[in-house]
Formats: structure tokens, sequence, C-alpha cells
């Protein structure tokens, strides 16, 4: 009967995964597809190779915060974390189904505190754990904003005399290389999530006495975001191409390596942050080098509207899925 639940959780723990890859496709292929370098088939296989690949390089930090920083692990319970993936689900498949590029991150984190906090109330949640998350849900669409402004401005400076015709010859080039440095670091980043929360169901079962990431849960998290990518989330990548503001493969190439480059920043740190809130603040800042109005404020103020309510909306449908498991009998 154990083996049977525990089983029965990683799969849903590697369902949210497969939508994690899907819901997140768009922070990967958009620019690259929006600027045309890749076909959508092609970007997407490009991106789900390089999603898997991040299994051999960057350890299980982000993993390690998740499962056991964020929320007192003497709490959680199967039911928290069937509840917690629920909110998560839930809430990633309603902003897939409206176009918006909202982290699915900050939905598992939201869905797995408000589970908690539903069964042993506020002392559930650890708030050192909650300090860098909250601190980077700023910070990174500004660091990714900043970056994407930064490069783009570099290159403009450097490749001033050069005819365009032959920048927008090299940079669909290395807008391949960019592209698959963004997808590494997606991978990187949010394939830990799932990653944390598997080892908390074999924390939890007794399957492991103290709380490291198996090496077969890497490779089973890898596999379900490549995957889940390779299905790709279509509607939210049209809202990222773009609805935001028109690239060129220049601009994708800065936006890109910009975005990358701040999630590595917080994949060293340990910090479960948004691919999605990253990848938006560096292509407004690639945007705004041409002009303000190149950028399409109203759109971009819809996403951040969304990314602020991904975290309480999860939280509450976390708390309400965990309330009716309860009732039910679960634990």
């Amino acid at each position: 009967m154990l083996f049977a639940v525990v089983t029965g959780l990683i799969l849903v723990a590697l369902l949210f995964d497969y939508i994690n890859g899907f819901h997140d496709a768009a922070n990967s292929i958009a620019t690259v597809v929006s600027t045309r370098v890749l076909s959508p088939g092609k970007a997407v296989i490009w991106a789900a190779f390089f999603n898997f690949v991040a299994a051999f390089t960057f350890g299980t930090a982000v993993a390690k915060t998740v499962g056991s920083g964020m929320i007192d692990i003497n709490v959680v319970s199967f039911a928290v974390i069937l509840a917690g993936l629920l909110g998560a689900i839930t809430w990633d498949l309603i902003t897939w189904f409206y176009g918006l590029p909202t982290s699915s991150s900050h939905a598992l984190i939201g869905g797995y505190a408000g589970a908690a906090v539903a069964k042993a109330g506020w002392l559930a949640i650890i708030p050192a754990g909650w300090t860098k998350t909250l601190l980077f849900i700023v910070l990174s669409p500004l660091i990714g904003m900043l970056l994407g402004l930064s490069l783009m401005t570099s290159i403009f400076w450097l490749y001033q005399g050069m005819p365009p015709s032959r920048v927008d010859r090299w940079f669909r080039r290395l807008q391949l290389l960019s592209a698959a440095f963004f997808s590494l670091n997606h991978g990187a980043n949010d394939a830990q999530k799932t990653m944390g929360i598997i080892a908390g169901v074999l924390f939890a079962a007794g399957y492991i006495q103290k709380f490291d990431i198996p090496f077969w849960v890497v490779l089973a998290a890898h596999t379900a975001i490549g995957l889940g990518t390779l299905a790709g989330g279509w509607r939210i990548i049209h809202t990222m191409g773009s609805k935001i503001t028109k690239l060129q493969p220049v601009g994708g190439f800065a936006a890109e390596t910009g975005a990358a480059l701040s999630i590595l920043i917080a994949t060293q740190a340990g910090v479960p942050v948004s691919t999605t809130h990253a990848i938006t603040g560096s292509i407004v800042g690639v945007g705004a080098t041409r002009r303000l109005s190149a950028v399409r404020w109203g759109i971009a103020g819809q996403i951040v509207w969304a990314w602020l309510l991904t975290i309480p909306a999860a939280f509450l449908i976390a708390a309400a899925a965990f309330t009716i498991l309860r009732i039910a009998g679960a634990r």
C-alpha cells in the first residue's frame, strides 16, 4: 500500500514537471522562434535536449531549498504533497489557457505552502527559506532587464559600422548558442523543484533517512521537463515571442543570454527563481534599447499582475485541495 501511494505521488510530481516544461517551453524557445532562426519543431527539440543535459551540470541546491528549506519537513505528509501539486498544476493550466507566462516555480512553492498551512498553520512556514525566493521575484526580472539592455547596447556599440545583413547573419548562428544556454539554465533551475518534492515524498515514506536527492530522481525530473518542452505551450510562446516586443536575431541573442545569466546566478545561490520572470524582463530590456514605445507595456502589465497572483492563487487552490483530502480521510 505504501509503495503504491509513493509511486502515485511521484507520478503526479512528474506530471507537474511535464506541465512545467509544457507551460514554460515559451521561455526557452519563444525568442528563437519569433526571430525565425529555428522552426517551432526544431526549437522544441533543441530546448528539450538542453533541458535534459542540465541533469549532469548544476547539482541539487535548489531542490534542497524547495524540499526542506521553505516548509517544515516534519509537517509534510502525502496529503500535503498531493494538495500542493494539485494547486500548482491547476494554476499552470489556467494560465496556459489564457496564454499568460506565469511562473510554474512560484505556483509550486505557493501550492506547497498552502497545503502545509492548511494542515498545521503558519508555523509550517520557514521564513528564512522564503526570504531569497521572494526577493528574487523582484530581482530576477530586473537583473534580466538590466543584462538584456546592457548586452543589446554593447552589441549596438560594437557592431555600429557593420552592414545590418552581416550582423543578422552572425547572430542567427549565435542565437542557437544563446538558446541552448538559456534552455540549459531553465532545465537546471526548474527541474530541481520537482526533485525537491519527490525527495519529500521519499523522506515522508521513510525510503531515505537524510534529505538528499537520489540520482534517479534527477534523471526522472529532467526527462519529464524535457518531454513537456517537446509538447510546447504555443499559446504562451505567441505572447512571449511577439506581443511584448518585436525581436530580431541580435535581440533574441541578447534577451536569452541576459535571462540565462540571471537564472544562473539564482541557481548557484540555491534560489528557486522564475525563469519566466527572467526572460520577460530581459525581452523588455532589449525592446527598450530601441525606444520605450517599442515595448507593449499593457501586455507587460497583464503579465506582472499574473506574476503577483501566482503564489496566493496556487496557495488557496492547494489549501482547498488539502481541506477536501482531509474531509475524505487523508492526512
